[in-house]
């Protein structure tokens, strides 16, 4: 069975071939570009509703893979949290977003503030579907540092860590990622789902 992943995003999938052995393909390969509406309130929610439409519009046997993932600031109410991505408003890029934010900071007169990732990884095969939670914990910044990275990176120092994660390597990064830790807990369930593909078929 082949691993799809159900995002657009360059960053997650460049992230998810890192730390994943099992060859991934975006779905734009096989499927084209399609408008998935997001609109869960939990990142849960939204990670199933985008492996759930790429799985019915998928032809023969796959294990689709989506996430959803996000920042959340305590002292700004837990936002941007399950908008991260449209802080700055719909079509918003990436840049726009973390401005936004250090922007927020700043109104509220804090230099650095608690901060946290959440990544929903969502798993969908004619198998079943399951959810996984991984979070990474740190400090949010005013400030934009290093070039690595996407998001929110250049402005979050995770707990433990001098620099962000826009300037820390990408293997640690890889490493202590809330992204990372949803896929340690999902890789076994992929694999499940592998296994049970080549008992069928023998």
């Amino acid at each position: 069975m082949q691993i799809v992943l159900a995002t657009g995003n360059r960053g997650k999938l460049r992230e998810f071939n890192q730390m994943c052995r099992d060859e991934v393909i975006a779905f734009g390969e096989l499927l084209g570009d399609i408008d998935i509406v997001e609109d869960a309130d939990t990142f849960k929610g939204n990670a199933l509703i985008k492996a759930r439409t790429i799985y019915n519009r998928l032809e023969g046997e796959y294990i689709v893979v989506s996430d959803d993932s996000g920042i959340s600031v305590p002292i700004l109410g837990n936002e941007p949290n399950i908008y991260s991505a449209r802080y700055a408003g719909e079509g918003a890029s990436d840049r726009d977003n973390l401005l936004k934010l250090i922007e927020n900071l700043k109104v509220k007169e804090v230099d650095r503030a608690e901060a946290y990732y959440t990544a929903c990884i969502a798993i969908v095969s004619k198998y079943g579907e399951y959810t996984v939670h991984g979070w990474m914990h740190g400090e949010v910044i005013s400030e934009l540092r290093g070039e690595g990275g996407f998001g929110y990176d250049p402005s979050f120092i995770p707990y433990g860590y001098e620099l962000t994660l826009g300037e820390l390597d990408s293997e640690i990064k890889s490493s202590i990622s809330h992204r990372a830790k949803a896929l340690s807990l999902a890789k076994p369930i992929i694999q499940m789902l592998l296994n049970i593909k080549r008992k069928k078929s023998c």
